[in-house]
Formats: structure tokens, C-alpha cells, sequence
């Protein structure tokens, strides 16, 4: 419940989100339609690949969210629970990686977005996808205008996300079913067989791999606005497992559809989905259908962009309120209880990591840089994720926890479920290093990639040993005041 005279910032968040709104929050966080088109490109095998991702880190993701969302229902979420396994240096560092990979992730989400969005002007429209201008001034006004929406509220901002976990689900969906149609009564231009499905290990595979397993991330997004749900510990469970098998079933089917009306050499790996209805419907006279999908994808889009915002702010409100980060990140909006603040240095960095890419790359080689140093960030806390469901199985009120939905089979289904994804993410983080052949220049690409990941830890190492120094110095003060 809201406590609107409280001198705790978190006491102040206002509890709007029911498990519906939660359900579709998952599903605008963790479904994006690029990666069906990322998948797609890399052809039939990346079905099997979806099964393998799913099966080795999505699901156990999905018992180890369960579990520490409902046995720490706390505000900052994967922040919370790093600080309880490991103290407060491995919480920043949790937290503050997880923050900054949105500078890389919001520019590549934008690009694909607006890419998409390109889309509803129909087949004469498309050539914008690869228009730089409208790229960058399409992401510029998207990010506008779901920062906004989350800065006036929780209650106005969710609306936005329910309205991406719909705007993106239909219109897959509307994929799926145009590519059976057309497969059923034209044939599929791709030619599906067990040995193609299977996947091809080669360097192209290798690099593709920490993208397909990318795209399941997102479901940790809500547990930082634990807070300002309502009965998280019956909430998460259900809106975590409805999610997740909606999730995965979309993306085989509609990689597999992308791949019945298009082979994979020609699919764009922004906009592939939406080349692909729009292709399909073409062929078929109902270019309406394309546009129709194009339109709802427009509000999927900002959603997903939305949900990113409004959870990934959370993480540094809660580190500023431990003085770690400079004050301002801790405070939240006198009148719409939101912590402002960090959603706008999130999004200013963002443009100008946005501007930084497009130096001397193509908008695809640009595309790629983003999408590896988000998948690099993101995956780090992922580590201390894992590894913090381990420590914390053993102490005591794991047992005695009654609200708690925890993973089956005791402390041994724990280590099963942490070391397996733990090692997916390892590898993921280790592959994301590897430069695409179609790279402009691979030396600057890795250099980019490089000096903007290690740069990114170090401003953060900085903040925070400050932080610490200024702590140590309060409590030196405060018994002589």
C-alpha cells in the first residue's frame, strides 16, 4: 500500500500492477519479432536451436525467477538479491551492468522498431528500413514517447505495456497463420528436413547462438518492480509460466513462417517478420493484412521499449537510495511517483550511443555492434543471478518460506537448474566477442565492442567506490552529531 508521507522512497510506489498487467508485461519484455527475423536469416537450423535455448536456459530461468521473485519480492529486483548472496559490491555491480546494457539494447530495439514501423506504408514503404534518417528520427521520437508515458505513472505507463504484449503477439500470430495458408496452398519456399533443422556448428552458428539466447531474456524485468505489484508471491508464478510457454511456441512457429514465404538469404535481420507479411499478403492481394500487422506492431514496439524503461529504471532509484549512485537517482516525481530521473539519463545516453554506432558501419553492421554489447552487459548479472539462487538454497528460510514457489527437487534441482544456465551465459557472453563476416571494418568493430563494454564497468567501479567512501565517511560522523 502507498504510503504518500513516508520518508522511504520506495514506500511511496503505488502497487498498479495486477497479473494480467504482469502477464503482458512479460510477454512486451522478452518477445520481439526482430529475433524471429534474426532466426529466420540464419535458416532451418535455428528451430532447433529455439528448442535448444528454450530447454537449457529459459526454462530453468523461469524456476529460478519464480523462486527468488516470490521468496524476495523487493524493489530492484536481481540487485536485491546479488546484495543478500554476495554483499553490496557484487549488487552494484549486478545492478549497474544490468542498467547500462539499455544504453546499448534501447538504440538496437529502436533501429529494429522503426525498421518495422516502415512497414505500414506497405510494400512501396519498405526501402525505409534501410533509410538511416528515418532510423535514427524514428528511434528519437519512439524513445520520447514511452519515457514520457512511464515518467507520469506506473498506471498510465502499463498501458502502454499491455498494449505492446498484444500490439506484438497478434501480429505474429497473423504471421503464423498467413505462413500456413501460404505453405499449405503454394508450398514453402524454404525446404524444412530433420538433417536442416538440426543445427550447423560453424562460426556463423557460434555467433548467432548468444542472440537466440538473448532473445529469451527479459523475464527478470518485473521482479524489479516487485514493490508495485500486486501480491507478487501469487502474481509471478502464474504470470511467469503463462508467459513463457506463449513465448516459446511463437518463436518456433513464427520462424518457421518467415521461412515458408521467404528463403533465409533475403530476410532483413531488423525487419524480417514484416517483410515477410508483407510479401505474403502481396502474393495473395491483401496488402491490408501486412498493414493491418504493421499497424499493432507500431504500439507492440513502444511497449516493449516502455516495459525496458519503466523496469530497468528501478535498478539505479534503488542504488541511489543506498548511495551509491548520486542522489538524484533515488528520488522519485513529487506527483507521479516514478523515479524520473534515471529513465532520463537512460535515454539521453542511449541517443548518444545511438549517434556513436552509425560512425563508419553500415545500418546493419551498426545494428550488430549494439546488439553484442547489449548481449555482453545483459548476460553479467545473469551470472550473479544464477550463482545467488545457489548460495541462498541453503539458508534456513528457504524450507520454512510457505509463499515461496521454489524449484523442484531440493537443493539438487537448484544446482542443476543455476549451473546449466549459468553455462549458457557464460558462453553466450564469450561468443558475443566474435565480429559478423558481413562487418565493415572488424578491427573498429572490436573496438567498439571492447572499449565500450570495459569503458561501461569502469565509469561504474568509479561511481561506486565514491559512493562507498561517502558512506564510510557518514558513519565516522554520525556518532559526534
Amino acid at each position: 500500500m502507498t504510503e504518500p508521507n513516508s520518508s522511504d522512497p520506495k514506500k511511496q510506489l503505488r502497487r498498479a500492477i495486477g497479473p494480467w498487467d504482469l502477464l503482458l508485461f512479460n510477454v512486451a519484455s522478452v518477445l520481439g519479432p526482430r529475433w524471429i527475423a534474426v532466426a529466420a536469416r540464419n535458416g532451418t537450423s535455428s528451430i532447433s536451436l529455439w528448442v535448444l535455448a528454450a530447454a537449457l536456459f529459459f526454462l530453468p530461468t523461469t524456476f529460478i525467477l519464480a523462486e527468488l521473485s516470490t521468496r524476495f519480492p523487493e524493489e530492484g529486483g536481481l540487485y536485491a538479491w546479488s546484495k543478500r548472496a554476495f554483499g553490496e559490491f557484487h549488487g552494484f555491480v549486478a545492478g549497474w551492468t544490468y542498467w547500462i546494457y539499455t544504453f546499448f539494447y534501447f538504440p538496437g530495439l529502436l533501429m529494429a522498431s522503426v525498421a518495422m514501423c516502415a512497414y505500414v506504408g506497405g510494400s512501396n514503404a519498405a526501402h525505409l528500413a534501410q533509410n538511416r534518417a528515418f532510423l535514427l528520427g524514428g528511434s528519437f521520437l519512439l524513445l520520447f514517447a514511452a519515457v514520457a508515458l512511464n515518467i507520469v505513472g506506473v498506471g498510465i505507463g502499463k498501458w502502454l505495456q499491455n498494449a505492446g504484449g498484444i500490439g506484438t503477439y497478434v501480429p505474429l500470430l497473423m504471421l503464423v497463420g498467413l505462413g500456413a495458408y501460404l505453405w499449405r496452398t503454394h508450398g514453402a519456399v524454404t525446404h524444412f528436413t530433420w538433417p536442416n533443422i538440426l543445427p550447423a556448428w560453424n562460426w556463423d552458428t557460434l555467433n548467432f547462438w548468444p542472440q537466440i539466447a538473448f532473445a529469451f531474456g527479459g523475464l527478470e524485468l518485473a521482479s524489479s518492480m516487485s514493490e508495485e505489484v500486486r501480491d507478487p508471491r501469487r502474481t509471478f508464478p502464474r504470470a511467469i509460466l503463462g508467459s513463457g510457454i506463449s513465448i516459446v511456441l511463437i518463436y518456433i512457429a513464427g520462424t518457421m513462417a518467415v521461412l515458408a514465404i521467404l528463403p533465409a538469404g533475403v530476410v532483413d535481420p531488423k525487419s524480417g517478420v514484416f517483410q515477410a507479411l508483407t510479401s505474403g499478403s502481396t502474393m495473395l492481394r491483401i496488402g491490408f493484412f501486412g498493414i493491418i500487422a504493421a499497424i499493432l506492431v507500431v504500439f507492440g514496439n513502444a511497449g516493449g521499449v516502455g516495459a525496458t524503461v519503466a523496469g530497468v529504471a528501478r535498478i539505479p532509484f534503488v542504488v541511489g537510495i543506498d548511495h551509491y549512485m548520486p542522489a538524484a537517482f533515488g528520488k522519485i516525481h513529487p506527483r507521479w511517483k516514478t523515479p524520473w530521473f534515471s529513465m532520463l539519463v537512460q535515454a539521453g545516453i542511449s541517443c548518444a550511443i545511438l549517434l556513436v554506432t552509425q560512425i563508419n558501419e553500415t545500418a546493419n553492421g551498426a545494428y550488430q555492434i549494439l546488439v553484442d554489447a547489449a548481449t555482453i552487459l545483459y548476460f553479467i548479472p545473469f551470472v550473479y543471478i544464477y550463482a545467488a539462487v545457489i548460495k541462498l538454497a541453503y539458508r534456513a528460510d528457504r524450507a520454512t518460506n510457505k509463499d515461496a514457489v521454489l524449484i523442484p527437487g531440493g537443493k539438487f534441482g537448484v544446482w542443476v537448474a543455476g549451473s546449466t544456465a549459468l553455462g549458457i551465459v557464460l558462453a553466450a557472453i564469450a561468443l558475443s566477442f566474435i565480429p559478423p563476416a558481413d562487418s565493415a571494418h572488424k578491427w573498429l568493430f572490436e573496438v567498439k565492442l571492447v572499449g565500450g563494454t570495459v569503458c561501461s564497468i569502469l565509469i561504474g567501479l568509479i561511481l561506486y567506490y565514491r559512493g562507498a567512501r561517502a558512506k564510510r565517511r557518514e558513519a565516522a560522523l554520525s556518532p559526534q552529531s
